[in-house]
């Protein structure tokens, strides 16, 4: 009997070392290899069925992601849709973790109808993004509207300046794009891309981020409990080093890395601690459709006491207005009878606050003066123009407070913050999106580059690239654009005769002209005389 009971524990013993020398590969392969596309269509979408694939043996858990993107928004969708495009990075399991029930909507939208009040003035460089990813086809089915002319001028009449595509030899210098029409496109680009887009999208919001620990990491023994299997103990420890989140439905997922694509306000900055600095502006902005006789194709901006009220073409007949003002003239512009606020428009755009900019011996003088200064640019001898009168207002208006903040980190281990999440400027030159779609291009693309060579998306050092990358652009134009905001948010004499010079500078020296609009459409190189 003592004989046949030491066989018996011997036997058991090989057995249970047979079973350890053939886990220990799996458990890399388990963290180490890429996910199907089969693993990426499951997402772990509520009531879908488990379809994950096994690996080597062990099966990638349904709740297991490599990139969570907590915001469907258009920055977010950006880059959920870059990763999905690119062949390095197309097989990553990527879920999007949003409650908004526009996201179940994925047709195109008619071009028929009122325009939306929220909408986008969207660059040459973001255009570029979209069509590198496929999106921008999409957008073209749906309402659109390029403008290739920009005329911009002071309520005091001393001066404005006018901008034309072809000073920089391009077709347009920019398009308008209501939100909901990118957000759309983008989503039906990832139709295109994924089996199983319903996977991906988690409606439902996220409640808490919990990031791996070395502690918690050390404490996670497979061989701790015997009532684990050794498949569920590796599956644990792989999960112990990926950040859980913790869902409002109840559910709980596990990634490599967390984007936190969910605006200004962001949760998942807050909860991990990452601080900003900024202030808010004592101005709210006024945003709607208004309609006029003839149709526009010219970007509009004037610069008021108050603050700059723009008018910006949507196509057809219609017109964007984004007005900046106090609060308290928002609540009273927000009231106001369609009648009275159409007339207030109006007057804001055309002789109310002071008279048209006129040609001057000034202009004369600049003219001559600058002329040999490279090649004349085209909008140079454009004579200021009258912006088309609205006839009404066909949306609703809405009022939202204005503010900057740039967050002191766009990264740490296994996190990384994109668009509003990351930094808000003031909306005076409508670059916010467009510094966004420039977040969602370089992530992905350094994602991308550390999938090539092996790397953890996650891993701290390479999302440092891609911080060191857009900080620097986005803090460019964050000044720039709180420099133009405080310079024309007084109204004083001699501060008002440097402003009228700064006009005229930019209208009649060629080569400024040039690189103010060429920073505007998306090079990143500074609006300096060079």
């Amino acid at each position: 009997m003592r004989a046949s009971a030491v066989s018996t524990m011997l036997s058991k013993r090989r057995c249970f070392a047979a079973a350890a020398n053939r886990i220990r590969p799996l458990a890399r392969a388990f963290c180490d290899a890429p996910a199907s596309r089969a693993d990426a269509a499951s997402g772990g979408a509520p009531g879908s069925q488990d379809h994950t694939q096994e690996v080597v043996g062990v099966k990638a858990a349904p709740d297991v992601l490599d990139v969570a993107i907590v915001g469907g928004g258009m920055v977010g969708l950006a880059v959920a849709c870059a990763l999905s495009n690119m062949p390095l990075t197309k097989h990553l399991r990527v879920g999007i973790i949003d409650s908004n029930p526009a996201l179940k909507s994925r047709n195109h939208l008619t071009k028929n109808g009122i325009p939306d009040s929220r909408v986008s003035t969207v660059t040459p460089a973001t255009i570029s993004f979209f069509k590198d990813i496929g999106a921008w086809e999409h957008v073209q089915q749906q309402r659109h509207a390029f403008f290739g002319k920009m005329q911009v001028w002071d309520y005091t009449g001393l001066g404005y300046t006018r901008y034309n595509a072809r000073d920089v030899g391009k077709e347009y210098l920019g398009c308008v794009v209501e939100n909901k029409v990118l957000c759309n496109s983008l989503l039906l680009r990832l139709q295109e891309e994924l089996d199983d887009i319903e996977s991906v999208v988690y409606p439902t919001r996220l409640v808490s981020l919990t990031f791996p620990s070395k502690s918690r990491q050390a404490g996670m023994n497979p061989a701790s409990s015997g009532q684990l299997s050794l498949g569920h103990a590796t599956e644990e420890l792989h999960r112990s080093n990926l950040v859980k989140l913790d869902l409002s439905d109840g559910r709980s997922l596990y990634s490599k890395l967390v984007i936190g694509a969910d605006g200004s306000k962001s949760n998942v900055r807050q909860i991990a601690g990452i601080k900003t600095t900024g202030w808010n502006y004592p101005q709210s902005a006024i945003i709607c459709t208004v309609e006029h006789a003839v149709e526009n194709d010219c970007a509009w901006q004037r610069f008021l006491p108050s603050g700059p009220i723009a008018l910006l073409p949507v196509g057809n007949n219609f017109s964007n207005i984004v007005w900046t003002m106090s609060p308290e003239e928002s609540l009273c512009h927000k009231s106001m009878s369609p009648e009275e606020f159409v007339k207030s428009v109006n007057h804001a755009l055309d002789f109310g606050y002071g008279p048209h900019p006129s040609s001057s011996a000034l202009d004369h003088y600049m003219e001559q003066l600058f002329s040999g200064i490279g090649n004349t640019a085209a909008s140079t001898k454009e004579c200021f123009e009258v912006p088309p009168k609205a006839t009404g207002v066909v949306s609703e208006r809405m009022a939202f407070p204005l503010s900057l903040m740039h967050s002191h980190d766009y990264v740490s281990k296994r996190l990384a913050l994109v668009g509003d999440a990351a930094h808000t400027v003031h909306p005076l030159a409508g670059q916010g999106v467009n510094l966004g779609f420039g977040d969602a291009a370089a992530l992905a693309k350094v994602i991308a580059e550390g999938v090539s060579v092996g790397s953890d998306v996650g891993d701290l050092t390479l999302l440092q690239r891609y911080e060191k990358d857009r900080k620097a652009a986005n803090v460019a134009m964050t000044a720039v654009l709180d420099g133009f905001q405080k310079l024309y948010s007084v109204d004083f004499g001699p501060l008002n005769v440097v402003r009228a010079a700064a006009f005229h500078g930019a209208q009649y020296i060629s080569p400024l002209k040039r690189n103010i609009i060429s920073y505007a459409m998306g090079d990143m190189k500074l609006p300096i005389f060079s």
